[in-house]
């Protein structure tokens, strides 16, 4: 090839390289911000979701091992601290084993001990119950009435089951709540699969499916967790055409454990019946203890119930 000819194709890549440096760069401004978490109202509820990684018992070090789960257990307590909510629900809260043995929850067992005003709800013997996806709520000022869970799978009250394509299993555990004031509502905690569209839209028609009793029956349903889709997807259209209203949650939720700001929220908020919101959802962006907890970011919203 011709020198002039080099010089053009090392232009041409070049202004792509720049190109695309540039809509780098706007997307990790569009999807950043720092915003404060809001100062608590007693009339109001609040909820949170936090997806905090699983943590893989058999790996001395590296990312997501036993040493790194030193690194990181005081940083995630500071986050949840911060959140200073009523109830939130975590996903990948699990100590990796073999198989389904869920023996062991460390991160479940350090914020329990680390934060005894809270309670974890969506729990139990694991053989029985899934507990990898918990829900911590105050104590005072609100008792845990029922609890449950369903897999994403032809068989959903199958524990384990595989999902609808045969893929790892996942779920949807949920807790309903009696406040002090004698107010109740239900929540309802997803992960849906990251890879596979078709899973996350049969996972969400299910969810429709297991809540619409609840709807129909006057109660206030939350749907809360790391749906892996954004808002205006087939997923979340879904769930709205349920009767879900979901707050658009401005930026990212997911940061690929380094802060990385690619793309638009993944983990989300929703709710049914007379609950309002108070104020948009808030991403709490911050490191903690000069660490990053998760790759992902907790989101809150405070609500008033009816």
């Amino acid at each position: 090839m011709k020198r002039s000819k080099w010089r053009s194709v090392l232009r041409l890549s070049l202004g792509v390289l720049g190109v695309l440096t540039l809509a780098a760069c706007v997307q990790l401004i569009r999807n950043s911000g720092d915003e404060p978490v809001p100062a608590r109202s007693p009339d109001t509820l609040r909820l949170a979701t936090y997806n905090v990684h699983y943590i893989i018992l058999s790996k001395a070090t590296g990312p997501w091992s036993l040493g790194d789960w030193e690194r990181r257990k005081a940083p995630l307590d500071l986050a949840f601290k911060a959140l200073d909510a009523d109830v939130v629900g975590f996903q990948e809260m699990e100590s990796f084993q073999r198989g389904s043995d869920g023996s062991a929850n460390l991160t479940l067992d350090w914020l329990l001990a680390q934060n005894p005003g809270y309670a974890a709800a969506a729990v139990g013997d694991w053989r029985e119950f899934p507990s990898t996806q918990p829900i911590l709520y105050q104590t005072e000022g609100l008792t845990l009435r029922d609890q449950g869970w369903f897999f994403f799978s032809e068989t959903p009250d199958v524990i384990y089951s595989r999902t609808f394509n045969g893929s790892y299993p996942a779920f949807a555990s949920w807790a309903s709540f009696i406040r002090s004031d004698g107010s109740d509502f239900r929540v309802v905690n997803v992960h849906f699969e990251y890879s596979s569209g078709s899973n996350r839209r049969l996972s969400a028609e299910l969810v429709v499916e297991r809540i619409a009793p609840w709807i129909a029956a006057g109660e206030t349903v939350f749907l809360i967790g790391d749906l892996n889709a954004r808002l205006g997807s087939r997923t979340h259209r879904i769930l709205e055409a349920a009767g879900l209203r979901f707050s658009p949650v401005d930026g990212a939720t997911y940061h690929l454990n380094r802060g990385l700001n690619l793309f638009g929220a993944i983990d989300h908020i929703g709710a049914t019946g007379g609950a309002t919101g108070v104020g948009a959802p808030v991403v709490i962006r911050d490191r903690f203890a000069g660490e990053w907890p998760t790759d992902h970011y907790p989101v809150l919203a405070d609500f008033k119930l009816p």
